[in-house]
């Protein structure tokens, strides 16, 4: 049930009426104490006691009738204390809250208003690329044979787990050097000072730690070059392990495959974020400065992204200017390859600044007017904006402060139980 707050011209009836009603009771009670005050004339007994109950029952009657009209405008006036006592409950009633799991089964998305505005009009091509600064290149500087697999292409691993088991006569040269070398300079350590001179010292120091070198160039962990000083008979091969959390990508390795050095095996991407690279014209790159944010969208999805470089130089055949872009991809649902579209930050001096959202974001409220939904409070509510353009399915709005969290997928369902539950967001 929903409790409308009382206009003002009642609440100032209610105030006269209140001011009126203590005007009248004090009028009661004088009169009242009029009618029982004591005559100045002679009166017999018989009188006395008729007069006495006639000023009794008058009085009585006074006093309830002031009670009965305190009474009644107490009640009057109870609703506007009620109303202002539960605004913020009507407020969390009218919200729309869905559990996890259905939140999650129908496809509902929110994303955060950035506070620039994008134009629809600046527009590039572009495509997403790995983010060079996560990605690494598992390429063993030695000739190797792949032994074992362990993982498959494509497949997410964990930093630390085993990718592939490798060997090979160079390896194991290169691990028994190690193994020599360490056991040597171990055994120089416990000898006093005097014993052997200072420049013998220092090279079997050197001399271990250029061997320790050469088996991490082929990507042996730390704990397992430790662990090999102590146990030499696992020398030969040894499990190449993952350096990061990532995606397989470009592998090529193939059990019993000898492969040179520098081979690169595999490829190992996190794709928490990607690289957009775009193609400015002149007027474009102009425009646009390093951290200057940038609205990508792919396919159906908008994503928001920082310029972190560009090439300062016009390619020669399609006159056009390289630029390049970091964007967050949460849930690793975008993907390297991928043709994207760049949207340029507006004019901040043009008012009133605008937002853009997909055509998905966008639903027609009860009276007809566009409207979005937003997350607040732990649920969704409905806001009228005004729809200034459309194109390429993207929505130019207005209405909407930055740093709102607006659902951009899944708000057809969202109309759907606003109409099914009655909900009035607009009061209409």
């Amino acid at each position: 049930m929903k409790i409308k707050s009382v206009p003002a011209r009642p609440l100032l009836a209610a105030l006269n009426a209140n001011a009126m009603l203590s005007h009248l009771v004090n009028h009661f009670v004088s009169h009242a104490q009029l009618n029982v005050a004591p005559s100045t004339q002679p009166i017999s007994p018989p009188s006395i006691r008729k007069y006495d109950r006639t000023n009794s029952s008058v009085s009585r009657a006074l006093l309830f009738s002031a009670a009965l009209l305190l009474s009644l405008f107490a009640l009057s006036s109870s609703p506007v204390q009620a109303s202002s006592e539960s605004t913020e409950a009507a407020h969390q009633e009218s919200l729309l809250t869905l559990s996890a799991e259905l939140r999650q089964l129908a496809g509902v998305e929110v994303a955060q208003l950035s506070a620039t505005a994008f134009n629809l009009q600046a527009v590039a091509t572009a495509q997403l690329v790995v983010d060079k600064d996560k990605t690494i290149t598992i390429a063993p500087q030695l000739d190797m044979q792949v032994l074992k697999r362990h993982v498959v292409p494509g497949q997410q691993v964990q930093k630390g787990q085993p990718l592939l088991t490798i060997g090979g006569a160079d390896i194991a040269a290169a691990q028994a050097d190690y193994v020599n070398a360490a056991t040597e300079w171990d055994r120089i350590k416990r000898m006093s000072k005097g014993t052997i001179s200072a420049s013998q010292r220092m090279q079997t120091e050197v001399n271990a730690e250029l061997k320790r070198a050469i088996l991490q160039s082929v990507m042996m962990s730390t704990k397992q070059i430790t662990e090999l000083a102590t146990s030499p008979s696992s020398i030969g091969q040894f499990q190449l392990l993952a350096p990061i959390n990532g995606r397989v990508q470009q592998d090529i390795a193939t059990l019993g495959q000898v492969l040179t050095a520098g081979t690169p095996l595999m490829q190992l991407t996190d794709e928490s974020y990607l690289w957009v690279e775009a193609e400015l014209t002149p007027l474009q790159a102009d425009q646009v400065n390093m951290g200057t944010d940038v609205l990508v969208r792919v396919g159906s999805r908008t994503r928001e992204g920082v310029i972190i470089g560009r090439s300062h130089e016009i390619n020669s055949q399609t006159r056009t200017e390289q630029v390049l872009v970091r964007m967050a991809n949460p849930g690793h649902n975008l993907h390297a390859g991928e043709f994207a579209e760049l949207y340029l930050a507006a004019n901040q001096g043009a008012e009133p600044l605008g937002f853009i959202v997909p055509d998905a974001a966008l639903t027609r409220s009860g009276d007809g007017d566009w409207q979005v939904f937003i997350e607040q409070d732990g649920g969704f509510s409905a806001v009228e904006v005004s729809v200034v353009e459309r194109q390429r399915g993207l929505s130019f709005i207005r209405g909407l402060s930055p740093q709102t969290r607006v659902v951009v997928s899944g708000a057809f369902f969202l109309a759907s139980e606003q109409a099914k539950s009655g909900f009035d967001i607009h009061n209409h």
